[in-house]
């Protein structure tokens, strides 16, 4: 699969770790995505989203808080996804540094994609350090909040929520704000009980 390499507006780690706003915006020199989209005359209830959408989700792989937690599981979670989506145009990979979850919403925008499917590294914590979360968010434009997304978090078998599991519950998220064109605590609604910790919205 084709792979696209962004990164953030904070130019190291330190600045990333003491200016999260740097990491959730794109290097304002970044040339390898399209310029962004103006904004949609004929939507005024979501004016900045696009005009229709060229493909229907970007996977965005991210160093987040734990490059450990990409380098480990990212590849072997999106092969897990993949295959589940056989009738989706899905735009080239996007891989993302010194990146908070937000700047997949402007990735998602600047490609034109309906859902952007963040995977980043979460923060390490007591009884892991590789744990990598999944962030879920329709109609990808600047500016979306939190509440607005759906994630999936503590993947890392064994330990953690193994990637076919995960796989299922985001391949059921995704197929439903396809369907519903929403994510985030609207969606939560709509789908089965799953265990603790496995899913729900930020």
């Amino acid at each position: 699969m084709d792979t696209l390499e962004v990164r953030s507006a904070a130019p190291d780690r330190a600045t990333y770790l003491r200016h999260p706003d740097l990491g959730r915006r794109l290097d304002p020199h970044c040339d390898t995505l399209p310029a962004p989209t103006p904004h949609n005359p004929d939507n005024p209830d979501h004016p900045g989203e696009p005009a229709g959408g060229r493909f229907d989700v970007v996977f965005v792989i991210a160093d987040g808080l734990s490059a450990r937690a990409v380098h480990d599981h990212a590849a072997p979670m999106l092969l897990a996804v993949l295959p589940r989506l056989p009738d989706w145009r899905i735009a080239p990979v996007v891989l993302a540094t010194q990146a908070r979850v937000a700047l997949g919403d402007e990735i998602g925008q600047r490609l034109r994609a309906d859902l952007v499917v963040m995977l980043i590294g979460e923060r390490p914590g007591l009884s892991a350090a590789d744990s990598l979360g999944i962030y879920l968010t329709a109609h990808p434009t600047t500016g979306r909040r939190d509440h607005e997304r759906n994630c999936i978090s503590n993947i890392h078998p064994p330990g953690g929520l193994d990637y076919h599991r995960a796989a299922d519950t985001l391949t059921h998220l995704m197929t439903q704000a396809r369907h519903l064109g929403i994510t985030g605590t609207t969606l939560k609604d709509d789908l089965p009980t799953l265990p603790e910790g496995s899913a729900g919205s930020v």
